[in-house]
């Protein structure tokens, strides 16, 4: 029968690792006599990182003796102490290739439920000094579990470890680590696991995503992914005509130079340009969202004069008949596939991309709610205005909210603008905004902090709520305080002497240095915000979007990232290339 060796705890603390403080409670020590377990997690213990560990689904962690035995083998050290990978209980037996998620089991006076594997995690493998054992425990197929507490009671080292109930479908740990970490995705196994109630939420959501996507490896069920770009790098489009929008706004159709129709892309996708003001001046890269409708054969970006380098130069040096390099549609910002409402609310420049989910919308003859939330100072900064207005002319169930903050004495009031002021919660309410609906922001980078934050506070559920964001995206660097990162900028140092790196959204370019890992570390020190977990080629939390260029990989990623797109965390680059960071 299978037997619980030890009960371990601890609570978390601040260690230096690469030059940050992490705050952590990898670091679990033996406790004699016995401990309560409660619903959040064993007496003494604790969570250092409440966003990838802890709750009710993952209060006890779980690994086995075998397990110890096996890496004493494998990474050739005999030194370990109960505790050392991170488990709350070392137990002899339950192997992950025979526990299955939803199986019970009574320890000592309370009674326990299997929810979902380990979350792999880089913390682990500063713990056991080995930056690989994230990879490691998953490649190995040995990952640990975790368990939710059903009846709380108390437990102690010694106590038998009683099986009460077999888990539906009989999934076991393994399998389901496998089923997000590994290639390899069976279908059969992913709709059998989503048939099983104990199966934590966060799980359940990725395998649901993986489920209902073309993609053929595990990155849609860890980070949301688009279909492949239709071509690599960059490739020459004409510029078929110019149009003045505002005093501020010109938008510019682009043409295959051959005439033939461009690839149809995703509506709320965004191009990639790469403008190149002189001989000796380095290539700008911006990004700019496409304005018009997906089935056109040609595409239609809408730029508004600003401070920054790409929009002047689109004002000032882009004509008609110019031929400039263009990468192909990308973006994860699109339209979700259900029959929820949709709410497509923007201010300013941002209403390009919900502009074009507004065509798609038309294109379709949608019957679902449709309402346009649109903020600008007045109508001479009020591009698309009857473009809108007749497009949603066509939809059954379509609103319009339109407030100007500072109109002009000649804006009519229920003519050019609904109200007077800005897009709030009271604004939104007023006008009976359903709250269950899918909400699609765009906008200046404090319109979007403001009505994110007013939907959240507003009960509006997060899975709901949709942005697209211009410039960089914000950091997670899970266990690290959040700090203010300075201004991308080249590396302290000596200058690298490798290919060339341009982080596009950053707007800037910088050569290799081979002092570096990966392109993760490079980043980090760019002052580049990523996005990282295992930091081992496992999770895909780094995976990023690869414009042009090639990389070589050390380790191999455990399973592919989606076509068209790089792991940062275990590359480094083979040519100049592009990244949409």
């Amino acid at each position: 029968m299978p037997s619980l060796i030890s009960v371990n705890v601890g609570l978390p603390r601040d260690v230096e690792w690469q030059g940050n403080i992490v705050h952590t409670a990898i670091w679990k020590k033996p406790v004699s006599g016995k401990v309560l377990a409660r619903r959040l997690n064993l007496a003494g213990d604790g969570q250092g990182d409440l966003a990838g560990h802890g709750g009710e689904h993952r209060a006890v962690m779980v690994y086995q003796l075998d397990s110890y035995r096996y890496w004493q083998e494998q990474l050739h050290r005999d030194a370990f102490e109960y505790g050392q990978f991170g488990e709350n209980f070392t137990v002899d037996g339950l192997p992950d290739t025979e526990v299955c998620i939803g199986d019970r089991y009574r320890i000592g006076s309370a009674l326990f439920e299997v929810t979902q594997p380990r979350v792999t995690c880089y913390r682990v493998g500063i713990r056991m000094n080995e930056p690989q054992m994230a990879a490691l425990l998953v490649s190995h197929k040995r990952p640990g579990f975790y368990l939710r507490v059903i009846e709380e009671g108390e437990v102690s080292a010694g106590d038998a470890i009683v099986k009460v109930a077999d888990g539906p479908e009989h999934v076991t740990v393994a399998d389901i680590d496998a089923l997000l970490y590994l290639p390899g995705h069976s279908r059969e196994v992913l709709k059998r696991a989503l048939q099983v109630p104990a199966l934590s939420n966060g799980w359940k959501s990725s395998l649901e995503a993986m489920l209902n996507s073309d993609q053929p490896n595990g990155s849609a069920g860890l980070i949301t992914v688009a279909p492949p770009p239709a071509w690599r790098g960059f490739r020459p489009l004409r510029v078929a005509e110019v149009h003045r929008e505002t005093a501020d706004v010109l938008s510019f159709v682009l043409a295959s130079p051959d005439g033939e129709p461009l690839p149809v892309p995703l509506a709320g996708q965004f191009l990639i340009f790469k403008l190149e003001p002189g001989a000796h001046s380095a290539p700008i890269l911006r990004n700019y969202s496409i304005s018009s409708a997906n089935g056109e054969g040609t595409y239609r970006v809408s730029v508004k004069r600003d401070s920054g380098d790409g929009s002047r130069y689109f004002h000032d040096h882009i004509h008609a008949g110019d031929v400039i390099q263009v990468g192909a549609p990308r973006g994860t910002f699109t339209l979700a596939h259900d029959e929820k409402p949709i709410v497509l609310l923007s201010a300013g420049i941002g209403a390009t991309p919900v502009l074009s989910m507004l065509y798609s919308l038309v294109a379709t003859d949608t019957a679902r709610e449709i309402w346009w939330c649109y903020g600008a100072r007045n109508s001479q900064e009020h591009p698309f205005a009857s473009e809108v207005h007749a497009l949603l002319s066509k939809l059954p169930n379509s609103h319009s909210i339109v407030a100007y903050s500072k109109p002009l004495e000649t804006d009519r009031p229920g003519t050019d603008y609904n109200d007077h002021g800005h897009l709030d919660r009271s604004l939104l309410e007023a006008h009976h905004v359903p709250k269950l609906a899918d909400f699609y922001l765009c906008g200046p980078s404090a319109f979007m902090a403001q009505i994110t934050a007013t939907l959240q506070a507003w009960g509006v559920p997060s899975d709901c709520i949709h942005s697209e964001i211009f410039g960089t995206v914000g950091a997670i660097t899970p266990g690290i305080a959040a700090t203010t990162l300075p201004p991308p900028h080249p590396p302290s140092g000596a200058i690298g002497t490798g290919h060339i790196v341009a982080f596009t959204r950053s707007g800037l370019t910088v050569p290799w240095n081979e002092k570096y890992k990966s392109l993760l570390e490079f980043a980090e020190a760019c002052a580049v915000p990523v996005r990282w977990s295992c930091r081992t080629g496992v999770c895909h939390m780094c995976e990023s979007g690869l414009i042009a260029g090639t990389v070589k990989y050390a380790p191999d990623p455990l399973d592919p990232p989606a076509d068209g797109n790089i792991l940062l965390c275990c590359s480094t680059p083979l040519s100049e290339i592009e990244l949409d960071l």
